[in-house]
């Protein structure tokens, strides 16, 4: 009997089954990320026929993950990234804080608790990652002042999602679930004598610790990443080039999250970004991304993997609902802040159609929702599949926005051409 290779079958199904139905997307002119979605469907739990590990594919997507956000750090310096936080900050915030009531609104007409609606909506309120920035590359837009502001918009969301990653364990029991202790060290933090609870000890931990690795990474991190990269050409290897990039990358989104408590995504981001004041930034963005572009098609596949195609005949009008938050709601609140900060119609139409899809942190809030009984299965399924319809609704989105970029186009010029004489 052979022995039993659960990393090697899963790759070989994800890669393989990606490879034909992105194929077949191609043939039938649909995105490449639906291909990439059914295959997830093929090899995962709901449907007859081969299972594939699930807990490593999630890993395995989580890698797509980091080499992505590292790559968008390369190309985003301190200085982009506090260019727009006048408005990303409060357009994050302010679209978060929308799209979670209705999503909450929604979870309390299913009959569902207050904390189980909560959690729902902040599930639907945080864009994913890998959809965004994939469009935004696709499409060379994230070095414009459009894709800077959506990815500085993502980064608050984000950092509001590890907030709230880490409050809802310890809120679990006020929030209907299973009660979870307080950590050691918050308890110690709030029998000092210092006037706060251990909630607030908790949030005030957490930020002291995301805090503590920005400082870091800026003032030891800018100096000492770029030393590395140039050492390491000196010694003329591509090879030792390309695996310092991937060490430095990988090690400190792992040491982000598990000194600091911050996201992989945001650690890779930050590795990326102090990468990029080195002259060899570019080389270093060469050298990763076929490993980036093969690991976020395996988060397409774990998604697909996720997919309960029951939901669909189970609660038809929920999951519409779901779809209208994501795409509806969020992009109208995204607009129309962004239109209320005085910025331009096509600015407005770029962020909105880039945050109208939900993906990796509503997966994780929702999956944590789940495991401390929180948030009933139903609720689970319906940001899945609001996932998967949504990231196959977004490229339609943005070919929208590029035919009518044409038309604006065509119309110029017809405008400009000079008038036949007599």
């Amino acid at each position: 009997m052979p022995h039993e290779t659960p990393l090697i079958t899963t790759l070989v199904a994800g890669f393989g089954l990606a490879f034909l139905f992105g194929l077949l997307a191609q043939r039938l002119k649909l995105p490449l990320i639906a291909g990439y979605l059914l295959a997830g469907v093929v090899i995962g739990p709901f449907t007859p026929g081969y299972v594939a590990d699930m807990g490593l594919a999630t890993e395995l997507a989580e890698l797509g993950v980091i080499l992505l956000m590292f790559g968008v750090g390369l190309h985003f310096s301190p200085r982009d990234l506090m260019a727009v936080r006048a408005i990303a900050v409060p357009g994050a915030l302010g679209q978060i804080t929308v799209a979670t009531s209705f999503g909450t609104l929604m979870g309390w007409m299913l009959g569902w608790t207050l904390g189980a609606a909560l959690i729902f909506g902040l599930a639907l309120s945080v864009a994913s990652t890998v959809v965004l920035l994939r469009a935004l590359q696709e499409r060379d837009l994230i070095a414009t002042d459009k894709g800077r502001a959506a990815v500085g918009w993502l980064i608050v969301e984000d950092l509001v999602m590890v907030l709230a990653l880490v409050l809802i364990p310890p809120l679990a029991g006020l929030l209907g679930g299973v009660p979870i202790p307080v950590a050691e060290e918050a308890e110690i933090v709030a029998e000092a004598g210092i006037g706060i609870g251990p909630i607030a000890a908790t949030v005030l931990i957490t930020l002291v610790k995301a805090a503590a690795f920005v400082a870091l990474m800026l003032v030891v991190g800018r100096r000492v990443i770029p030393w590395v990269l140039h050492t390491v050409s000196h010694t003329k290897s591509r090879e030792l080039f390309r695996l310092s990039v991937l060490a430095i990358a990988l090690g400190v989104a792992y040491g982000a999250t598990h000194f600091f408590g911050v996201s992989f995504a945001l650690g890779a981001f930050f590795a990326g970004m102090v990468m990029s004041s080195s002259t060899l930034s570019s080389q270093a963005m060469r050298e990763t991304l076929p490993l980036r572009d093969a690991f976020a098609v395996l988060f397409f596949v774990s998604v697909g993997m996720l997919f309960n195609p029951g939901v669909i005949l189970t609660a038809p009008l929920a999951l519409v609902g779901t779809v209208v938050i994501i795409v509806g709601v969020k992009s109208a609140v995204a607009y129309y802040i962004i239109l209320g900060f005085g910025h331009d119609h096509e600015k407005g139409l770029t962020i909105a159609a880039s945050l109208a899809q939900i993906g990796e942190f509503s997966f994780i809030l929702i999956t944590m929702g789940v495991k401390l009984a929180i948030v009933p299965t139903e609720a689970r399924d319906l940001v899945v599949a609001g996932a998967m319809i949504s990231i196959l609704l977004n490229p339609l989105l943005f070919h929208l926005l590029d035919r009518r970029a044409v038309r604006k186009a065509a119309m110029g010029a017809a405008v400009d051409a000079p008038t036949p004489g007599p």
